[in-house]
């Protein structure tokens, strides 16, 4: 009888299962890999070798608190040279001198999650069991028979290992990019993702079932969806988008999704303040990257949130062009969400591809605060029987807007041009380039085309085939509100507001009101312009100009600019973090009783922020990056502080105050000390805030080498500090002393090494 088999040891090859499952970044201390791919482990005996024909081997894994075979979390397998789909399998791949290599493999729809190895090995009647340990199994981009396998190389680096990008805000006529870390495979972020998944309401009422439907990406991202607000449970994020965010950070100081997922993590699930629609968008982004399903954030620009379902947006002005209508419908100078990639085999052919998702509370969904995922094509079809939520998102990007003018006497006039279309410049960040990619063609058909009205005349028509409650005189009323609005039209008289220039932030500037008379009537009108502050969500803050002509006069076939200034001490007090100001010009001409309301969102831009990268970036190798932004305002600003991070390159978020003021026209100046760790091009991600300039972005990528062979050292580097630093280095022009985050080092030249800009 053959002497027993005992195994030594085992090594679960962090680094080549690592590299071959495209998971080095997590494989430093643990093993992750990824499904439908054979990943290595390796054996070592004591005394004898592994034979075939007399010792056996059986391996178990399981996964989740109550694992079973028939829910795919729990799986008995052997050691075998027969592969059979769609299970797991173990099979030898090489063998040497008491050293046995092993590839396993799970299949492509098991579900992903922590799980647990075990082996045991029989020779005749003795055995013994060996606890191999955990490890993470994540969903799989390059594996054609996972559900969200993508084909593209180029499109897997991007929408899954990518950790920096960008994110579209501004306004439709002004489009502006914000920096993003990601941040995927920082330090506890993989733990992060795999407890909110622990923690989300459907695996507390009954795990088993929880974790065995993580096989599919449709039902891990409807959970991601829901988890990353807390408005229903544990989530990550509480929203707000209006008064005071002194308990805790405003949305658009985040400059990415590592800190607000480690925060929520080492508070025990605590709720993390405060989040908006791209914050939540990035955070779910981070999320599903982590565990594996491709994904991107877009931004649809003027985004319709149609509460009654009804694809109309309805406004109602009185005389002055104030606002009188419900909030709950609104027009959102832009809104974000995420897609994901993935099959959907729960619906109809034609429906695989980017799904959107929308994690942003705003409406329930089965009776949860979440949103999707639902199958963009359907969104461009009008088909609203797909699952999830395709109503609302179809909304977003199509629903139509009326405005309405109420007079003193109750009367209702509709205006007779609408100058907000509903879902412009769908916008994402380019696969492999730091530029804007539109795909509102993904969403919808060229605006005012025949197919785009079919695929709008579709979807009402389903929509109103589910709202039984919806009376006949609220359909006669929608429909003398279309014929109305074709009437209106044929006025011959149109106006639009525009602006000379991109505007800066803290200079006072001017906008026409550009009106235009088609016919050959004179015309004796008064025009009414009006700027107000605004929140992104389309909230008008206070009015920071107003103009009114009461005896404006048209000639027949011309054309008038009326010119509007904006001061920059009218509005400074009262601009949100938006940087929006919104104007509207009210047209009335008496004799004709028409009406035309014009309006236009106004970006106000920030200051650059400047990089300069000193010395050679190599791995491994202490670099240092000086960032700067100079004052644009007329008055000097306090509390500055710069907050930086990048994955790859900082250790978390760092951030330094200023000690001083910067007065008028002066530069804001610090150093950023930091230690690269891996090669590649990463992006440093810049933050500055004051008093009176909030919420400035900046980046630059950083493109790190290799570290020398010679210098190559297993010794941790140290910081050290300089002993002759350049004195004007350390100082700016007013000689104020440079704060520094880490020690000062000698004056180096811009590095040809770093590219990049700044927003």
């Amino acid at each position: 009888m053959a002497e027993d088999l005992l195994v030594e040891r085992w090594d679960l090859e962090l680094e080549a299962n690592g590299r071959d499952h495209h998971t080095a970044d997590l494989c430093r201390e643990r093993l992750v890999v990824r499904r439908g791919q054979p990943f290595r482990l390796t054996l070592y005996f004591e005394g004898r070798n592994y034979e075939a024909g007399v010792d056996s081997f059986t391996f178990s894994v399981v996964t989740g608190p109550a694992p079973s075979e028939e829910a795919g979390t729990k799986a008995r397998f052997p050691l075998s040279d027969a592969v059979e789909g769609g299970t797991w399998t173990a099979s030898v791949v090489d063998q040497q001198d008491r050293v046995l290599l092993l590839q396993l493999c799970a299949p492509a729809h098991a579900p992903i999650g922590l799980y647990h190895l075990s082996l045991e090995t029989s020779t005749g009647y003795q055995g013994s069991s060996y606890v191999i340990g955990n490890f993470t199994l994540l969903f799989n981009t390059w594996c054609p028979a996972d559900a969200v396998y993508l084909d593209s190389e180029e499109e897997r680096q991007e929408y899954v290992l990518t950790q920096q990008g960008f994110i579209y805000q501004g306004s439709a006529n002004f489009i502006k990019s914000i920096p993003w870390n990601f941040g995927q495979f920082e330090d506890e972020i993989l733990d992060t993702c795999l407890l909110l998944l622990d923690v989300n309401p459907k695996f507390h009422k009954n795990s088993g079932h929880d974790c065995s439907r993580r096989s599919s990406p449709i039902y891990v991202g409807r959970v991601v969806s829901a988890m990353v607000n807390c408005n229903d449970d544990q989530g990550v994020l509480q929203g707000r988008w209006k008064g005071s965010y002194m308990d805790g950070i405003c949305p658009m100081s985040w400059i990415g999704s590592v800190d607000i997922l480690q925060l929520w993590k080492r508070s025990g699930c605590q709720k993390v303040k405060y989040g908006q629609c791209w914050v939540f968008a990035a955070v779910a982004c981070t999320v599903l990257r982590c565990l594996g399903i491709p994904s991107r954030v877009v931004t649809n620009y003027n985004s319709a949130h149609d509460h009654n379902s009804n694809l109309l947006i309805e406004y109602v002005h009185n005389e002055c062009g104030e606002i009188q209508h419900d909030e709950s419908e609104s027009i959102w100078n832009y809104h974000c969400w995420v897609e994901s990639w993935m099959t959907r085999p729960d619906l109809q052919p034609g429906y695989d591809g980017w799904q959107a998702l929308d994690p942003t509370p705003q409406e329930k969904s089965e009776g949860t605060y979440c949103c999707g995922p639902v199958p963009v094509r359907a969104i461009k079809e009008g088909d609203l029987t797909t699952k999830y939520d395709a109503p609302f998102v179809f909304a977003e990007v199509n629903a139509d807007v009326v405005n309405w003018i109420r007079k003193k006497d109750g009367s209702m006039h509709m205006s007779s041009s609408n100058s907000v279309i509903v879902g412009l410049n769908i916008s994402t960040k380019s696969v492999g380039r730091d530029v804007r990619e539109d795909i509102t063609h993904t969403y919808k058909y060229p605006e005012g085309s025949p197919q785009e009205r079919a695929a709008f005349q579709r979807a009402n028509h389903l929509n109103k085939l589910t709202q039984k409650e919806q009376t006949q005189t609220e359909q006669t009323q929608k429909e003398q509100t279309q014929t109305e609005q074709t009437q209106k039209e044929q006025t011959g008289v149109a106006m639009r507001i525009r602006v000379a220039q991109n505007v800066k932030m803290g200079s006072d500037f001017e906008v026409f009101a550009h009106i235009t008379n088609n016919t050959a009537l004179d015309r004796a009108c008064r025009l009414l312009l009006c700027a107000h502050t605004v929140s992104y969500t389309g909230l008008l803050g206070p009015v920071c100009a107003s103009q009114e002509l009461l005896d404006l006069s048209l000639e027949p076939f011309s054309e008038k600019s009326v010119p509007f200034n904006i001061l920059y001490e009218k509005y400074c007090d009262y601009l949100t973090e938006s940087n929006l100001i919104k104007v509207q010009g009210l047209f009335f001409e008496p004799a004709a009783n028409i009406y035309l309301l014009a309006e236009r969102d106004i970006y106000l831009e920030n200051p650059e922020i400047k990089i300069r990268v000193l010395g050679k970036p190599k791995q491994n190798r202490k670099l240092v990056a000086e960032v700067s932004l100079r004052n644009p305002l007329a008055v000097a600003l306090e509390g500055c502080t710069f907050t930086v991070e990048g994955a790859g390159l900082t250790k978390g978020q760092k951030t330094v105050e200023l000690p001083y003021r910067v007065e008028a026209g002066e530069v804001a100046k610090v150093r950023v000390y930091l230690l690269p760790l891996h090669v590649g091009c990463h992006k440093l991600v810049v933050n500055f805030e004051s008093n009176k300039l909030k919420a400035v972005k900046g980046y630059q990528n950083i493109i790190i080498g290799p570290h020398p062979k010679e210098l190559l050292s297993h010794v941790p580097l140290q910081p050290t500090k300089s002993p002759h630093p350049d004195p004007q280095d350390l100082s700016q022009a007013n000689e104020k002393k440079l704060p520094l985050i880490g020690p000062p080092i000698p004056r180096q030249e811009c590095s040809p090494w770093a590219r990049g800009g700044a927003v």
